[in-house]
């Protein structure tokens, strides 16, 4: 299978040409290394059996000499020798050039074992699963950054190629390169389960060292995905969790819950808190999430065929898989995803905010009479804004420069009232 341009790969190459080294961290098969060895000209593999003893002996010994080698140098899976981070933070000062090594894996190790952070030395970027965009399946007719750039874009009648059906199908499937290759449906669909299953089994533990049970994991993941794109409290989900197991405390399901942020398969978004009425009208818990949809519809045992007969549930997994894509889209930008709620449900599902002010507030539909509510709740948060502005004499809050409503319908238009909607698979980053 040929190589699938990434929008990670332009980020790569700018951190290259900024700093000595770059870690890219992210979910484990969501295709860290096979993006690093496009810009790498040479490669230590530490998790290679025919090498793995003798570089972890060297790696205790003497790390500098592995890495020796044509620049910039992939060192995939680098926490298995954590001394390695340290070894290249020195490297880098001591060769005082930029693009020396690319560091793809978990960045959960013994933090005891590293002397230095590597700020300043060692940048840091997030990949993720691929965005319908990167598999081929947007048809990205439909650019975020331009929209940013010209508000006044003209979107109406770019069409999306995905069906509801479809829709339902990729998100079943996620982001997985790896699922590309299946030569059925059904295939393709067990990568996800599979996915699942190793994070249950293995990872949950061996992610720091701490033993954890494989059912409480997964009973801990399936009550995720029922509560998936919810602002459901931590109580309640330890409530549900105790319905099938003997116990579940805090502290525990804390545990659990750290460990799968650990290995990015847990991922909530934080709520956005302009004091838009009083600080005291926010709702500022976590909007429960996964760093892709397939692993919600894996964990609670779901089907396309399922969720074709229920789109009220297909609902939160579509939300789930626009915020993947979303999160993807905007590292360019460097753009946050937060959410707004308050007390009187007037809410944005996304508030996507660009790291020079700029944000749009967005709202995801599958379409219908869904979009008219969401319509206008995008427009009374912009007018509250404005009221705001209004009284205030000094520090203004600046107005959304987008409203959005990201739907799973065939085409993308322009209301009157100025709210733009646009279907997920017709937008690109």
């Amino acid at each position: 299978m040929a190589y699938l341009p990434r929008i990670a790969d332009h980020i790569l190459n700018e951190y290259l040409e900024a700093f000595g080294a770059v870690l890219i961290e992210g979910p484990k098969w969501c295709g860290k290394t096979t993006t690093a060895e496009q810009q790498a000209n040479s490669e230590l593999k530490l998790q290679n059996p025919d090498t793995r003893d003798g570089y972890l002996a060297t790696a205790a010994t003497r790390p500098s000499l592995l890495l020796d080698g044509a620049t910039p140098r992939l060192i995939d899976e680098w926490q298995d020798a954590p001394t390695l981070w340290d070894a290249v933070r020195t490297a880098v000062d001591e060769r005082q050039k930029v693009g020396q090594f690319i560091l793809t894996g978990s960045n959960s190790v013994d933090k005891s074992k590293i002397r230095h952070t590597g700020t300043g030395r060692i940048a840091q970027m997030r990949m993720f699963p691929m965005s319908l965009w990167e598999s081929g399946e947007s048809t990205g007719e439909i650019s975020l950054t331009e929209l940013f750039n010209n508000p006044d874009l003209v979107i109406d009648g770019k069409t999306s190629k995905l069906d509801i059906k479809q829709l339902i199908f990729a998100s079943c499937r996620g982001g997985w390169p790896a699922s590309l290759l299946g030569t059925t449906s059904r295939a393709q669909l067990l990568v996800a389960k599979n996915y699942l299953q190793s994070v249950c089994s293995s990872d949950i533990s061996t992610v720091d060292g701490v033993d954890r049970n494989e059912k409480l994991a997964r009973e801990i993941l399936r009550t995720y995905a029922r509560n998936i794109s919810t602002l459901a409290k931590k109580s309640k989900m330890i409530q549900e969790v105790a319905l099938t197991t003997e116990s579940c405390t805090e502290p525990t399901f804390d545990s659990y819950v750290s460990a799968l942020e650990k290995l990015f398969v847990i991922q909530d978004i934080d709520s956005w808190s302009p004091a838009v009425r009083s600080a005291t009208a926010i709702r500022r818990g976590k909007k429960r999430g996964f760093t892709d949809p397939s692993i919600a519809v894996a964990a609670l045992g779901l089907s396309p065929e399922l969720l074709q007969m229920d789109l009220k549930t297909y609902g939160f997994i579509f939300e789930c898989m626009a915020m993947r894509d979303l999160r993807a889209y905007s590292q360019s930008s460097y753009g946050l995803i937060s959410y707004y709620h308050d007390r009187y449900d007037l809410e944005a599902d996304a508030v996507l905010h660009l790291d020079d002010g700029r944000y749009a507030l967005i709202e995801f539909k599958l379409g219908g009479a869904e979009i008219d509510m969401g319509a206008k709740h995008l427009l009374e948060i912009r007018e509250l804004v404005r009221k705001k502005n209004e009284k205030e004499t000094q520090i203004k809050m600046r107005e959304p420069d987008l409203l959005l409503i990201i739907t799973g319908g065939p085409i993308a238009y322009t209301r009157p009232d100025g709210v733009k909607i646009i279907p997920l698979a017709c937008l690109k980053n």
